[in-house]
């Protein structure tokens, strides 16, 4: 109905201007009528034309209005928050804070700015106040003038009796000269109590051009105005000055607006002009509602199209969305709730409890459920149950509630979110399940933990003993061994099942973690004694560079040790193995409070993506190895407090590993430690 009215309008207008006669010989009755309609016409445009008139003076005065409101607004919100400001210092002031090393005042617009706030100080209440301590300025203003005196001591009784902030100026100079000073004290009550004022001396020029925005500032001339100088500055602004209270009592201060710009030209002279054209007039009047009729359909299209993406929006999210009143009846449903129980929402809206989505053997607990939610909603945390889809499977869902209101503000029932969490409960009983798999797989690493550092330890005593047995043997049946040549050969044996016998207990020991038979080393001599075997190979240069002195640690020796070998055995293995003669380097560094034992080689060495693997049980690059060694190497630093590091050697370009000792030869105060002679 809305569109036909304009089309029927637009035609008619058509045929009007069909008949409309253009020759001299169309008859008389026709010319008078013709006549009529332009007197009628033309007494329509300039009755429209003084209405108009009257409704641009009144739109015009409530825009005056307007801006007057919206200027008194913004002076009350700035002045409001600088007494709450101040009586945030006077807080302090009473508290005995020191301004010096309180956290500075994050004050609002007119504390910021610059040059409003002249001073500022306490003056606390009571016959023995000083009023030397208060402000310079606020002496100076008493002094300048009786008036000022009794505006300052109306305004301090004022705050004591009315409890509120007051105002006192504009102060006058000795000369009897306003200016644009006023002094405003902010109370502060403690347990009903008056304790004192908190004062500040403001100007009010400064303060003006701090609160007038730049865009009213283009289009307005702002400017303090009292009941003296109102009357002349609206002489000269004419009727187009306006004023806007401060309200700041105690004072009786105002800001006279004034617009500026030059003013459009007025509406009567524009349809003066359609009065002569009325066709034109009548094309525009038409143009107009046309216009009106289209801005109404794009405000339709733009509800429309708000709708339909609100509607989009909620049919393309996850969580699920149910509307229920407060008797548990749904109201509505969107797509992603009917996906997730697996009916249609005319399937469920108007239904009640017991709902269709609930299980058959939770009904009465999600009964008691929904009765709380509807008394008193939902947590934070939400509340989790469980629904039932309509093939028959059973879901995890989480449900927050939030009041639903009309209008009016009354609360017809609840909305609820319905999230899916059944991929995360099954998420959830799958860790669990994986950390007790994982903790059994501890269980067994620690025990092939153990037995690997045997099979580690006890491999070169057992192989030797296997050997001098063999020798010693073969030498007896062929009958090329005197008496006196078996006692050394034994002996040794001897030494070698001492140390195997030595490796199993230190092993279990450590395995169940109880003190190790630490003792002070000398890295140096313990490094000479390590690796002599080693140093004697000819398929892989082994280099050892020590320092001059002595570098003591305190660890178990059989371990560090074995730790020791380890490490130079596996430099040994990948030294070859990148196409040039093999060369192991090991020296020692120094870091704070700790030793470092670096052996490094010029082999492939550790990729990145191996880095955090190779000291895991059980990992090991080459195909013959258990994988154990360097896990081995880690525990036995961890057990001295110590680390182990892996990187890349800049200057022989393969692995460097690093393993760490805290040193002994230090107190913890830095000294230097005094030899034991160990």
């Amino acid at each position: 109905m809305l569109d036909t009215k304009p089309a029927d309008q637009a035609l008619d207008f058509a045929l009007l201007q069909q008949t409309m006669p253009s020759h001299a010989s169309r008859n008389r009755r026709t010319l008078l009528w013709l006549l009529g309609l332009l007197l009628l016409l033309l007494a329509s445009v300039v009755a429209l034309v003084l209405y108009l008139n009257n409704f641009e003076a009144d739109e015009e005065s409530r825009s005056r209005a307007a801006d007057a409101q919206w200027l008194e607004q913004s002076v009350q919100f700035h002045f409001r928050r600088l007494e709450d400001d101040l009586l945030l210092l006077a807080r302090r002031a009473v508290r005995g804070a020191d301004p010096g090393v309180a956290a500075p005042l994050q004050g609002g617009l007119l504390w910021r700015e610059p040059g409003v706030v002249i001073a500022h100080g306490w003056l606390a209440a009571g016959p023995g106040s000083d009023e030397a301590r208060a402000p310079e300025r606020w002496q100076q203003d008493r002094s300048a003038q009786p008036a000022n005196a009794q505006a300052m001591d109306t305004m301090q009784a004022t705050t004591r009796g009315l409890r509120r902030a007051a105002y006192a100026g504009l102060m006058q100079q000795g000369n009897g000269a306003l200016t644009d000073v006023v002094w405003l004290a902010v109370p502060f009550f403690d347990r009903g109590q008056f304790i004192g004022n908190y004062l500040a001396a403001l100007s009010l020029e400064r303060a003006t051009a701090a609160m007038v925005p730049t865009w009213f500032a283009q289009n307005h001339q702002v400017h303090l105005a009292t009941d003296e100088l109102n009357g002349p500055v609206g002489e000269m602004a004419g009727s187009k000055l306006f004023r806007a209270s401060m309200n700041l009592p105690g004072t009786d201060l105002f800001l006279a607006v004034t617009p500026l710009g030059a003013q459009p030209a007025t509406v009567p002279r524009i349809f003066l002009l359609v009065a002569l054209l009325f066709l034109s007039g009548m094309l525009v009047s038409l143009w107009a509602l046309r216009r009106d009729f289209v801005k109404r359909q794009q405000v339709q299209a733009l509800f429309q199209a708000q709708v339909a993406l609100r509607t989009a929006m909620e049919n393309s999210v996850t969580t699920g969305l149910r509307a229920w009143d407060r008797q548990g009846r749904i109201l509505y449903v969107n797509e992603s709730f009917c996906n997730m129980v697996g009916y249609r929402a005319d399937e469920l809206v108007g239904q009640s409890m017991p709902l269709p989505y609930w299980p058959a053997d939770q009904a009465d607990e999600l009964h008691l459920v929904h009765r709380d939610i509807i008394e008193q909603g939902t947590q934070e945390d939400g509340v989790e149950v469980q629904f039932q889809h309509r093939d028959g499977h059973l879901l995890d869902v989480l449900i927050h509630e939030a009041p639903l209101h009309t209008a009016s503000g009354e609360q017809v029932g609840w909305m609820s979110s319905v999230l899916d969490i059944s991929e995360r409960k099954r998420a959830e009983r799958m860790a669990a399940r994986q950390q007790e798999r994982l903790q059994a797989s501890g269980r067994l690493v620690a025990v092939g933990e153990v037995a690997s550092t045997l099979a580690h330890e006890l491999n070169q005593p057992l192989g030797a003993l296997s050997s001098f047995a063999n020798g010693l043997l073969n030498r007896l049946r062929s009958g090329r061994i005197a008496l006196e040549e078996v006692a050394p050969v034994v002996e040794r044996m001897e030494r070698l099942a001492d140390k195997a016998g030595h490796i199993i207990k230190r092993v279990n020991a450590f395995a169940r973690r109880r003190e190790m038979s630490r003792e002070r080393l000398d890295l140096a001599a313990f490094l000479r004694r390590t690796l002599l075997q080693h140093q004697m190979q000819r398929r892989v240069s082994v280099e050892l560079t020590l320092a001059g002195g002595p570098l003591w640690v305190e660890a178990d020796a059989l371990l560090l040790e074995h730790a020791v070998q380890n490490v130079v055995a596996n430099a040994l293995h990948w030294a070859p193995l990148a196409g040039r003669p093999g060369r192991v380097q090991v020296h020692v560094e120094m870091a704070e409070g700790m030793a470092g034992i670096v052996v490094c080689d010029n082999g492939p060495g550790v990729s990145e993506e191996h880095k955090e693997q190779i000291f895991g049980a059980f990992f090991s690059a080459s195909a013959d190895g258990m994988g154990m060694g360097l896990a081995i190497c880690r525990s036995v630093l961890e057990a001295h407090h110590g680390r182990i590091d892996v990187a890349r050697d800049p200057v022989l370009g393969g692995a460097r590993f690093t393993l760490w000792l805290p040193r002994s030869d230090f107190r913890a105060d830095g000294a230097p430690a005094q030899d034991n002679g160990a």
